[in-house]
Formats: structure tokens, C-alpha cells, sequence
């Protein structure tokens, strides 16, 4: 676990970095909010079009190449950003960083499954979800404010932190097995392939994930563009990203105990009592006398985007089965990615017309939508 955990901060890191600045970077260069919505959203297009062919590329290539490759694709094209801030550019950037991504999420996911017995699951998917999501907390708010206080360059350094974590691919390699095996204590992230029936029993946790990243990747892209100063940016997307990883780091061991399908549905509903607190913030921009409700209304959004992030992943590796690992990882991978981009290119579309306090509200009903798929199954 010590190589995973290391490998998944080097490159959650140059990811969480560059979220809400490659938009800024855009926008520097004249891109309007509808063109900078499209940075990230080409980045987690291409991310979710790489996800499905993971599981191939382990076994065509190997553990230790795949996690290589996905951290040169991640962070080597972040320094390049200084070369342009035209919007042609940017996406190009994004596009190969997403395939790079796409390979680190699902491998990284199905690694933390594969080195821990079932019982355990919930407890590794824990730590696993602070590991990546302690960048969000230490680097994504922080990014808009450097970039915007200071300069872009530094940003684009810490975005290349993947390269960083090359050494640990190797050494988690050697832990992870090669060939698929029928004993479900070691299950095998590819095994055969994934029937309709798999994928049609993850689909329920995957389309409440959708829903919840899609709030998260709307208020992570958009919130230096949500508040009258930079600082209120890094301030709100502080308190998201900390919450959400404390939570989501403690609702593994929980749902080892009670089961996720109990836990999920109260927080879709804490998601929309936070969605709603924000839309109704940023109907203008946000000033400094808002700064409580501004950082509450993004912690209770932080909270149910973290706990719903671990409980979809667990519930996802429950229903696809101890030899559908791979199949697993890449559909839950796909969701948090799909919603991700989704959310930035609907509300930065919705923005350009009505307003980013109408577009948090609509996505806010969006999520409301998925709260029948959070309930728990019936025996």
C-alpha cells in the first residue's frame, strides 16, 4: 500500500493541481466560460474513452509499464502549458493528460482492491480515497490564487508531480498478480470479459457517482469565476476539498460495518441542500462578508461529493463480483470522470445565459433525480 499511496498523490496531485487553472489559462487567452467549461472537458472525455481499454493494456503490457505511462502522459504535457494559452492548445494539453489519467484511475482503483482481502474493501478504499484526495485539499484550492495572484508557471511545475511518483509504479507491480486465478481472495482486474449482465448491476452506483461529480466538477471549475476575490475561491474549494476527503477517507470503515446501500441516499440529499446553498451564494459574485455561508454551503457540497465517491466505488465492486474487478474500476472511473466534464460543460454553458446561480440550481435537481438509485437494494 505504501507504493500505491505514493504513486496515486504524485499523480492525483498534477490532476488536482491544474483542474480549475488549465480553465483560467483559457480564459487568459480569450476563451469566454463556455470555451474554458471545454478544457476539462475534453480532458475527461478522453479519460473516460481510455478507461475501457485499461484492463487490455495491463495485460498486454504489464503493471509496471501501464502506471508509467499513465504518469508521463499526466505530467509531462502540464509544463508544456507555458507554451500557449490559445484554446486549441490548452486542449490538446488536456486531451493527452486525460488518456494519462484515464490509465492511472482505473489501475490505481483496481490496485487498492487487488492488495487487500474483501473484507477489508471498504477500509482500502478509504485510505485509498485519501491518498488521491489529500491533492484536493492541499493543491486544487490554492492553484486559481497562485495563478491568478501571482503567475501561471508555478502551477504548470506543480502539475508535472506525477513524473515524481515514476519509481513507486515498479515497486507496486511487483505485488499485483499477472494472470487471472479463480481464488476471490486475489481477484484479477481483468479476468474474462465483462458481459451486459455486469455492467447493467454497476450501472445504479455509477449514474448516483455522475450525478455527484458533476456538482463537484461544476463548483471545482467554476469558482474562481463564482467570487468577487481570488482568495474566496481558494477559501471555498479549501473547505470542499477537506471535508470531502476526511469524509470520504472515514466512510470506507463505516460501510465495512453497516453497508453502503444505508449510508448513500442521506447524503444525495445533503449534496442538494448544498447545491441549492450555493446557487442561491452566487447569483452575484461572492464577496468577503459572505465568507461563512460561502465556505459552509462548499463544505456540506464537499461532504456528500466525498462519502458518495467511496460508497458508489464500494457498492460497485459488491455487485460486479470478485472477478469483474477491472470491469468494476473502469465503469466507476468513467462516471466520476463523465459527471466531471459533464458538470463543467453544462453549467459553464448555462452560465453564459442565465448565470452561474441557475446552473448550480439545475444541477442540484440533477442530482435529486439519482436518490431512488442511492436507496438500499431490496432483498
Amino acid at each position: 500500500m505504501p507504493a500505491l499511496a505514493f504513486l496515486s498523490f504524485m499523480g492525483f496531485s498534477g490532476y488536482a493541481a491544474l483542474l480549475p487553472v488549465a480553465p483560467l489559462w483559457a480564459v487568459h487567452g480569450g476563451a469566454d466560460s463556455a470555451g474554458a467549461g471545454l478544457v476539462n472537458f475534453v480532458l475527461l472525455a478522453t479519460t473516460v474513452a481510455t478507461q475501457f481499454l485499461v484492463p487490455a493494456l495491463v495485460r498486454r503490457i504489464g503493471w509496471g509499464a501501464t502506471l508509467t505511462l499513465s504518469l508521463v502522459l499526466l505530467g509531462l504535457p502540464a509544463l508544456l502549458h507555458v507554451l500557449s494559452d490559445g484554446l486549441g492548445v490548452v486542449l490538446l494539453l488536456s486531451g493527452v493528460r486525460g488518456v494519462g489519467f484515464g490509465i492511472l484511475t482505473v489501475a490505481a482503483s483496481a490496485a487498492a482492491v487487488l492488495l487487500v482481502d474483501p473484507a477489508r474493501r471498504g477500509a482500502a478504499v478509504g485510505a485509498y480515497s485519501l491518498a488521491l484526495a489529500t491533492p484536493n485539499v492541499l493543491l486544487m484550492p490554492v492553484g486559481g490564487w497562485i495563478a491568478e495572484a501571482w503567475a501561471f508557471w508555478p502551477v504548470f511545475v506543480l502539475s508535472a508531480l506525477p513524473l515524481v511518483g515514476l519509481p513507486a509504479s515498479w515497486a507496486l507491480a511487483r505485488h499485483l498478480p499477472v494472470r487471472a486465478t479463480h481464488d476471490s481472495r486475489h481477484p484479477e482486474p481483468d479476468g474474462a470479459p465483462a458481459g451486459l449482465a455486469t455492467y447493467l448491476v454497476i450501472l445504479p452506483p455509477s449514474l448516483v457517482l455522475m450525478a455527484i461529480t458533476l456538482a463537484g466538477g461544476a463548483l471545482i471549475t467554476f469558482a474562481p469565476q463564482m467570487v468577487a476575490v481570488p482568495w474566496l475561491s481558494a477559501a471555498g474549494l479549501f473547505a470542499f476539498g477537506l471535508v470531502s476527503t476526511v469524509v470520504r477517507w472515514r466512510v470506507g470503515g463505516l460501510a465495512d460495518r453497516w453497508g453502503s446501500g444505508r449510508l448513500a441516499w442521506p447524503f444525495v440529499l445533503l449534496a442538494v441542500l448544498g447545491l441549492l446553498a450555493v446557487s442561491r451564494l452566487v447569483d452575484q459574485q461572492v464577496v468577503a462578508d459572505r465568507l461563512l455561508a460561502w465556505l459552509a454551503a462548499c463544505g456540506l457540497v464537499g461532504a456528500a461529493y466525498g462519502a458518495l465517491q467511496s460508497l458508489t466505488m464500494i457498492r460497485a465492486f459488491e455487485a460486479a463480483g470478485p472477478r469483474r474487478v477491472g470491469a468494476a474500476s473502469a465503469v466507476w472511473n468513467a462516471g466520476f470522470d463523465t459527471g466531471t466534464a459533464t458538470g463543467s460543460v453544462l453549467v459553464g454553458a448555462l452560465a453564459v445565459g442565465w448565470g452561474f446561480g441557475a446552473g448550480m440550481a439545475i444541477t442540484a435537481g440533477l442530482v435529486l433525480l439519482t436518490l431512488p438509485l442511492a436507496l438500499p437494494a431490496r432483498r
